[in-house]
């Protein structure tokens, strides 16, 4: 089995952070998103995995190389623009051949990984199966519709009217079967060749489609919400570890990990928290639920459920949360002003302001 990992996408969601760096690179808990997926793919077993890339191809190619470092060879298949997840199906043929594969989402994020997932589709080997989950929101989402045999009836690509909460999750496991239905299927009304499409062009043929409701833990890092929420949800587990020089005016509370290099002076760290090497925290406040990256500074100020990129400063702040802060930022404290209002009032009317 191989796999196709889909890292082309433009983040447009993510930015301003992806105006200058690949949305599946962004880093949860100090680690990109996209290493995550990497990882879940080799402790399933499988060690040939293309990357579909795009304008950031430079960028991945950096981070990923040979894929080595995950035990992984890893080559690179370009996009000339986003046009689908079909599309990417159809220009990896050569490498796919005639091989049974996972398709995963660069930037999709799964608690507990995908062995089960893949034990069971090489077990049972349908045409294609689908993982689900229920969501709040399906309309945002590629949407399955299941008959009352659980069968797979009816998919739509981010529908305005959904027909169930059951939302795709973003791996897809598939057979050479697959390859015939990108073919047939025609772009969308977005322009693109949809997977949804294709597992219906299947489903509508009569093989052999699953789908299995996974209920473990998974977000579409699409947005900073949700780069937040799966930046707690990883923290939770940190192991606690002390290797970077923590002074005795500082407190250190629960779950922090510190690397070596990394510097903490009369602050107070309040865990699940992780400093990378290089960042110096001194006279500040770091609470829950957030990640520091390489070579920050933060200094004079109050950081809380956040993630921070490599080398910003952060000073003279009162409390910054629900934040994600890019690269070589710099957030400090503004000089303080006269409070006053200023108004541009029609005729007759009534204003109350508080005093």
């Amino acid at each position: 089995m191989k796999a196709l990992v889909l890292a082309g996408g433009v983040g447009s969601r993510l930015r301003p952070i992806t105006h200058t760096s690949a949305k599946q690179l962004v880093p949860v808990a100090n680690k990109p998103v996209l290493f995550y997926g990497l990882e879940s793919i080799a402790a399933a077993g499988i060690e040939d995995v293309a990357l579909v890339v795009g304008d950031t191809a430079a960028e991945i190619r950096g981070a990923v190389g040979d894929g080595s470092r995950f035990g992984l060879r890893v080559s690179y298949i370009p996009q000339e623009r986003p046009l689908g997840l079909a599309h990417a199906v159809l220009i990896a043929r050569d490498f796919l051949g005639n091989d049974d594969f996972v398709m995963y989402l660069g930037d999709n994020f799964i608690v507990g990984g995908i062995n089960a997932l893949v034990d069971g589709f090489r077990e049972d080997r349908p045409d294609a199966q689908i993982m689900l989950t229920p969501v709040d929101d399906p309309s945002s989402f590629g949407v399955v519709e299941l008959g009352s045999d659980g069968q797979v009836v009816r998919l739509e690509e981010k529908p305005e009217f959904p027909n169930s909460n059951l939302a795709l999750v973003g791996v897809y496991l598939f057979t050479p079967a697959v390859h015939e239905a990108v073919r047939a299927i025609s772009p969308s009304g977005r322009g693109e060749l949809e997977i949804t499409d294709a597992v219906q062009w299947l489903v509508d043929a009569g093989r052999d489609v699953r789908s299995v409701e996974i209920s473990g833990y998974w977000k579409d890092t699409g947005n900073v919400a949700d780069m937040l929420e799966v930046n707690r949800t990883v923290l939770e587990s940190v192991a606690p570890r002390l290797e970077g020089e923590v002074d005795d005016a500082s407190e250190i509370v629960g779950a922090v990990r510190i690397a070596p290099g990394a510097r903490v002076r009369r602050s107070r760290i309040v865990g699940p928290v992780v400093i990378d090497t290089g960042t110096e925290v001194a006279d500040s406040y770091v609470g829950p639920y957030t990640s520091v990256a390489q070579d920050c500074r933060i200094s004079g100020s109050e950081l809380e459920f956040s993630i921070v990129l490599r080398g910003a400063r952060i000073e003279g702040t009162r409390r910054v949360q629900a934040s994600l802060i890019g690269r070589d930022a710099r957030v400090v404290s503004a000089p303080r002003v006269p409070d006053t209002h200023r108004l541009v009032l029609g005729d007759h009317s009534s204003v109350e302001l508080a005093p």
